[in-house]
């Protein structure tokens, strides 16, 4: 019988596979080459930048100044930005030796649905919104939920605050409703300097990941903050109102002030890949005091009877518009 011929996707796989295995077989020899060398320096701290392949970028506890690409061995848990890891200096590459355990990982799922690490040990998200492109409440309560399913602490950053026109009252009357949540909001201009001190100083000492929409300016406020760093940026595209992607790797900034900031693609559904219902619910910090108090256990959260969240939104405890953000979020993990 006559073999089936391999589709043209197919072959495309099957080579990519094959180049995978042959540069993973590449940096091994690469690695032990290194080890086997004596010329790597001793064993130190260091921090993820950034990570390309079986390469990333370590930056030197010891001298945040001082970066090293390095080969990572092929038993470790492939790094990320934010990893804390021990390394071995060397000419022209390092080696990282170990990768310390998470405090805490974000993930986003790749092209097939697969949960993959984007940064680790964030212990502060900045979510950026400005005029333009028009911020989108439901993905900023995704990521305030992630934020509250991963305890991680948040700030809401309202940038491009130089734009002042029509279109900033619809953005500052949604900052309004969640600083009247308890959550912290900060008002900038990459362009005019608003606020950047103010920001800098937030920063200090902590590990912080930029998110939100592609145009909002993440990378023009690492700019403001770190002039060096100079991210490539780009103008929004007033055809669509919409960024385009200028940032394309997850990489790290170290401010002066000791933090770290990582700047990473727009990511739209990290940390919510495995929520529950319940938990989804839980991420809505006014929605708490009512979860549990509804007719029927199995309560679904939409026009079941009894349902104390329904009713909680009625009285106007809860705004329209949250409990809007919960369904769509719902809606779109599938979640009973």
């Amino acid at each position: 019988m006559a073999k089936s011929k391999l589709s043209l996707r197919q072959q495309k796989r099957i080579r990519a596979k094959q180049k995978k295995a042959i540069d993973a077989a590449t940096s091994d020899r690469d690695v032990e080459a290194l080890l086997d060398s004596q010329q790597l320096g001793p064993e130190q701290p260091g921090v993820v930048a950034s990570r390309s392949s079986n390469q990333a970028e370590v930056v030197s506890v010891a001298d945040p100044s001082y970066r090293r690409r390095c080969y990572f061995r092929a038993h470790l848990e492939p790094p990320v930005s934010g990893d804390q890891v021990i390394w071995r200096d060397g000419e022209p590459y390092g080696v990282i030796c170990g990768v310390l355990p998470r405090a805490s990982v974000l993930e986003r799922p790749d092209s097939r649905g697969t949960p993959r690490a984007v940064a680790a040990n964030i212990n502060h998200i900045a979510i950026v919104i400005a005029p333009e492109p028009e911020a989108h409440a439901s993905l900023v309560d995704r990521y305030l939920v992630a934020c509250e399913y991963y305890r991680i602490e948040p700030t809401l950053v309202v940038n491009k605050s130089d734009m002042v026109d029509a279109l900033t009252k619809p953005l500052f009357d949604l900052s309004d409703r969640y600083r009247a949540l308890g959550y912290r909001v900060m008002i900038t201009s990459a362009k005019s300097g608003v606020g950047i001190e103010s920001l800098g100083q937030l920063l200090a000492n902590r590990i912080s990941i930029f998110v939100g929409q592609s145009g909002v300016g993440k990378s023009s406020l690492i700019n403001a903050l770190k002039p060096s760093a100079q991210i490539k940026t780009s103008e929004l595209s007033h055809a669509k109102a919409k960024g385009r992607h200028t940032t394309t790797t997850t990489s790290l900034y170290t401010l002066g002030s000791g933090g770290k900031i990582i700047d990473s693609p727009g990511v739209r559904e990290f940390g919510l890949l495995h929520l529950s219902a319940a938990e989804l619910a839980n991420g809505f910090v006014e929605f708490r005091p009512f979860l549990g108090r509804c007719r029927f256990r199995n309560c679904g959260h939409r026009s079941d009877p009894g349902c104390a969240l329904e009713q909680a939104r009625k009285e106007g405890l809860i705004s329209d518009a949250r409990r809007k953000s919960f369904n769509e979020i719902r809606d779109s993990f599938n979640l009973a």
